[in-house]
């Protein structure tokens, strides 16, 4: 399998080849990035043949099977569009898009292309939360409660690396992504009540930098989300699951129960790295002409539920 990553070189791009460098049989042939040095150096570093700045250029080799989008989320509909419409495989990396809108249309164009698309939602592939899901698969747990915090320092447009974003990060449509999908999926509903509390907007960014969200299911169970780029202390999210039969705290790809003892996840996935396990399903559901865990149209679900919170905050 041929790999083109899009957004090599920004924080999550980096991850994603370095996920992809440990999967037998894959291999990254194109990169692609805004800058030309920065891509072509990247590209000369890690031994890839071809780097871009143009999407388009990438999508018309022949030696580029699959698309990984790190991109700004804002690019992201346009440019999943067009890697469907190339007949292109693609991985979107979180959110699908900012937007309800742009979110529905990837769907629609990956009905009319029948090419496959999927969602970046980690989560549901951190060996942590995968350990929850196979219990809740078995009968043996029932989530009452996801009690989840998304804290960063976060007062001016840095990227996980340290270095200036050339878009604007956001509370709702990027981090609080995450834990809606991941709620709805490990309890296999969809909300049926929700509201959103956003605090004040930064004067120069234009965001809200404090939120605090709420969910129910049909079933009665609960999720409290607060989320915030104004936290100066650990950063990062962390989950407590509060389940009928022990509560459970999840920090990325480590588990514990609710007295702090770790769990053993060895014999939970092939890797530790959700990075890794959500490029290993998206190539594994390609070459099986299948469709993956976390497509566009499951995630959907979890758009449409963030959208149904933005209106709390107007």
């Amino acid at each position: 399998m041929r790999i083109c990553v899009a957004g090599a070189y920004g924080a999550f791009g980096i991850k994603h080849l370095d996920a992809l460098a440990a999967i037998e049989g894959v291999s990254v042939t194109s990169v692609m990035g805004p800058t030309r040095a920065k891509i072509d150096a990247l590209a000369a570093e890690r031994g890839i043949p071809h780097a871009a700045t143009d999407l388009a250029e990438c999508l018309s080799r022949e030696d580029v099977d699959a698309v990984i989008l790190a991109t700004p989320t804002q690019l992201h509909a346009e440019q999943a569009i067009a890697c469907m419409r190339a007949g292109k495989p693609v991985l979107i990396e979180i959110p699908m898009a900012d937007s309800l809108a742009d979110s529905a249309e990837i769907c629609r164009v990956q009905k009319e292309t029948g090419v496959l698309a999927m969602a970046g939602q980690v989560r549901r592939f951190n060996p942590s939360h995968q350990w929850i899901h196979n219990k809740i698969k078995a009968g043996e747990l029932k989530i009452q409660q996801m009690d989840v915090q998304t804290y960063f320092f976060r007062r001016s447009n840095m990227n996980a690396k340290g270095e200036p974003r050339s878009w604007t990060d956001h509370l709702l449509w990027h981090h609080a992504c995450h834990t809606v999908d991941l709620f709805q999926y490990q309890t296999g509903e969809t909300a049926s009540e929700c509201f959103g509390l956003e605090g004040p907007h930064h004067p120069e960014l234009g965001i809200a930098m404090d939120m605090s969200i709420g969910m129910k299911t049909p079933s009665g169970a609960l999720c409290t989300l607060s989320l915030s780029f104004n936290n100066d202390g650990p950063l990062g999210t962390f989950f407590r699951y509060i389940c009928d039969k022990g509560t459970y705290i999840a920090r990325y790809d480590d588990l514990f129960d609710g007295n702090e003892n770790p769990i053993d996840l060895s014999d939970v996935a092939v890797s530790n790295n959700g990075i890794e396990l959500i490029d290993r399903e998206f190539i594994s559901a390609i070459q099986e002409g299948r469709t993956p865990n976390g497509s566009v149209h499951e995630v959907m679900a979890a758009m449409e539920t963030l959208d149904r919170i933005e209106q709390c905050f107007t």
